[in-house]
This record gives structure tokens, C-alpha cells and sequence, in this order.
């Protein structure tokens, strides 16, 4: 199933079983697709979808807050900012966008700027997808992490309405819900 613009941004996901508790909802894929580049792992037995269903929810509730003072910053050294604050060894006194990293880790977490990962495995691939409101739009920056600084050709970035991103989210809601719904359960 797959809600959004082919080759644009597109949200896909599978249901390949299905469970009774909604805190598994099911096996199968959730993946992001943003200018033509696929983020998350396209398998039948991926990840639970819970996580990635729930992950959507919060998206849409929290319409308007994913900002950030560094929100129209280079979308490399976006990434690179992030890699390095979070999982790279670094230097004491190391700054990002004049926060330091403690202000910027804060900022990060505070405003769920991360969508993907969402908390399971659809994205053990090292996908990372980061949104930011702004005004009416939403930007989207995509990339996979390395073992150092992000490869400025794995970027990927995006504008959107606002209206036409959470749309997307919206309809990829509702199909999962009719899916799920449709579907023999597991216990």
C-alpha cells in the first residue's frame, strides 16, 4: 500500500500478518520513499508495524511543532550536525548551528525532529529521515548514516506543502487502518 507522490515522497508499507494487540498490529515493511530514494528495509518480515503506525500518529498531532532554529540550514551539514551530536566521538566543546550539543541533542529530541528511525527495525539500514515545519512547509531531509560524516551525494531533501505532506500521512493512516481491519489476526 502506498500513500503519496511516486518518485516525489511516497509512504509504503505491507502487512504480510496481522495481530490482534495494537501494540504489534503487524509483520511486514514501512518504508519512506523521497525523491526517488527508498529509506527503511522492503521485506516481508522487516518489523512489527506498530511503531511505524504509531510513529504517524504523533507526526499528525504535532503538526506545526517539528522546529528547529537551524530548520533552513544546509541539509548536509544538517546531517553531519546530527551524526556527529549523536553518535560520534567528538571534541568537548564541539558546537552545531551555535547551540552546543547538549542545546542541540535537546532541540532534536524536544521537537521529534527524527521520524525515521521510528523505535524498531524498518530502519536498520541506517535511514534517517528528519522533518521540519516551517510556515506552511514541511522539509524533509533524508540520508543513511555512516560510520563518520554523512556523504553529501546520500542526501536527500525535500519541500512540501504542509497541507500535501500531512495529507499524505493522513491517507496512509486511513489505508492501514482498512488493511489492518481487513486482515485475519494473529493472536
Amino acid at each position: 500500500m502506498t500513500a503519496g507522490q511516486t518518485s516525489i515522497f511516497v509512504v509504503e508499507s505491507e502487512i504480510t500478518q496481522a495481530f490482534e494487540r495494537p501494540s504489534l498490529r503487524g509483520l511486514g515493511f514501512f518504508v519512506i520513499h523521497i525523491m526517488g530514494r527508498r529509506y527503511g528495509i522492503k521485506s516481508p518480515d522487516a518489523t512489527m508495524l506498530a511503531n511505524s503506525f504509531d510513529e504517524i500518529g504523533r507526526r499528525i498531532s504535532r503538526r506545526g511543532n517539528h522546529k528547529a532554529p537551524f530548520a533552513e540550514a544546509d541539509s548536509t551539514d544538517i546531517g553531519n550536525a546530527f551524526t556527529s551530536a549523536v553518535y560520534l566521538d567528538h571534541h568537548e566543546n564541539c558546537t552545531y548551528f551555535g547551540m552546543s550539543e547538549a542545546q542541540f541533542v535537546e532541540v532534536v529530541e524536544s521537537s521529534r525532529l527524527v521520524w525515521a528511525p521510528d523505535g524498531d527495525e524498518a530502519f536498520d539500514d541506517s535511514s534517517y529521515v528528519l522533518q521540519f515545519d516551517i510556515g506552511d512547509r514541511v522539509r524533509l531531509i533524508a540520508f543513511n548514516r555512516p560510520d563518520s560524516l554523512v556523504d553529501p551525494a546520500n542526501v536527500r531533501e525535500l519541500w512540501l506543502a504542509a497541507d500535501d505532506f500531512y495529507d499524505v500521512l493522513r491517507q496512509w493512516q486511513e489505508c492501514f487502518i482498512a488493511e489492518w481491519e481487513s486482515l485475519p489476526k494473529h493472536r
